[in-house]
């Protein structure tokens, strides 16, 4: 009695356990749905959030785009959520948004402070 209590309390759940962690090891793994991304970063060109100057300048402006961005009560929650970086008077804008639409009312935003030919608008529209 003793020997089957033991078989069912400690041997049966390692064996499901160990079934279960070489079941895990033999699935197909699936690529993340941002490598594109990931690799369009790794370009030595693309403008990233760590490369956001310090100048006052360059905050202020970043600053002033970001609150007009979070004003925005038409915009969602992916859209406020961009990315603004600010370098010498220059903006780029990086990022999901929603909808066509959300794009250009952001890039609209950001020439308001920076001026037309000062913002690089990068923002994808997210495919569902």
């Amino acid at each position: 009695m003793k020997r089957r209590f033991a078989l069912v309390t400690f041997v049966l759940p390692a064996m499901l356990a160990m079934g279960s962690v070489a079941w895990a090891q033999t699935a197909t793994p699936t690529a993340p749905n941002n490598s594109g991304i990931n690799v369009r970063d790794r370009n030595a060109g693309a403008m990233t959030a760590g490369q956001q100057s310090n100048r006052t300048s360059d905050v202020n402006l970043t600053r002033q785009i970001r609150r007009a961005v979070e004003k925005d009560n038409t915009l969602s929650t992916v859209a406020h959520n961009v990315k603004i970086v600010s370098m010498n008077g220059r903006v780029t804008l990086r990022g999901p948004v929603k909808t066509e639409q959300e794009k250009a009312a952001i890039g609209s935003k950001a020439q308001m402070f920076a001026g037309r030919d000062n913002v690089d608008n990068q923002l994808e529209v997210e495919t569902q």
